[in-house]
């Protein structure tokens, strides 16, 4: 019987490397079964006791970048939302994006009046049915979680602006309160926010329709997670409020306004292309 190796987490915690965990993320990013299947086996047989996820993550996904870049560039995308920090700005857009995505119309970094005081809301998304308000919580550090204060918090907000009415499209209440991270939620978070009737989305929660999963149905790439630019265009790129790969698709132009040189900007485009 093949030893078990303790790997250690972003947060710090130890556990069991699971082969089938590292094989099930490489199909989620659309790796064959025969290429997945090669990078585990790799993997495994330079794994030590006390390795970290990000060292087995930094390896895996080398050895895929070889094989299948644009494979490669989707398995990187929870790094490249991470990337979309420190500010976590450039965040509240990304999660903006989602639900124009799904035909709502979105306001970013506005305030709403509340029966007792105003609250500052990261995103409220409204469509003919719906009036949504968002708060979009960033962590650029994976072991760190959203919390059961964090909910508490977001849910409290929520009953003081409950009983408003705004005026988003038409004249209603609002319906309903998201509280959306890039990373995870704690076990606390979770049994609170459905208890509440809370919507909670997460880089990996709920096991369907997460953050992952509604990045990639709507192809919503981060700039990020382009390999043909350097960290400092992607910076000048996110200053100027253009945070996802299809704006630069649609209107190359973009990129080029604010400095990257044509050439550079054409294999951004052909990058894109192969990832979208």
């Amino acid at each position: 019987m093949q030893k078990q190796i303790e790997i250690i987490k972003a947060n710090g915690e130890r556990q069991i490397f699971l082969p089938a965990k590292l094989h099930d993320s490489l199909i989620k990013a659309r790796a064959t079964p025969v290429v997945a299947e090669n990078i585990v086996l790799h993997v495994e047989k330079e794994l030590k006791d006390g390795m970290t996820t990000k060292d087995i993550y930094r390896h895996a996904f080398e050895i895929l970048e070889r094989k299948l870049k644009p494979v490669a560039v989707r398995y990187s995308l929870r790094k490249a939302v991470m990337d979309l920090g420190p500010s976590g700005f450039p965040f509240e857009k990304f999660v903006a994006e989602i639900f124009k995505a799904k035909g709502f119309k979105t306001q970013t970094d506005i305030e709403m009046l509340g029966e007792c005081v105003p609250h500052e809301i990261d995103v409220v998304a409204w469509n003919e049915n719906k009036l949504i308000i968002v708060e979009a919580k960033f962590h650029n550090v994976l072991g760190i979680k959203s919390d059961l204060k964090i909910a508490l918090y977001i849910k409290a907000r929520f009953d003081d602006l409950a009983d408003n009415i705004f005026d988003y499209g038409k004249k209603r209440n609002i319906d309903e309160s998201w509280l959306v991270t890039n990373t995870k939620f704690s076990e606390q978070a979770i049994t609170y926010a459905e208890c509440k009737k809370m919507t909670l989305i997460g880089w990996n929660y709920p096991k369907k329709r997460n953050l992952q999963d509604l990045i990639e149905d709507a192809g919503l790439h981060p700039i990020t997670c382009l390999r043909s630019i350097s960290g400092a265009e992607k910076q000048m790129l996110l200053s100027a409020g253009v945070v996802l790969c299809k704006s630069v698709e649609e209107d190359p132009q973009l990129a080029v306004d604010v400095g990257i040189h044509l050439e550079k900007v054409k294999e951004m485009v052909k990058e894109i292309n192969l990832i979208q």
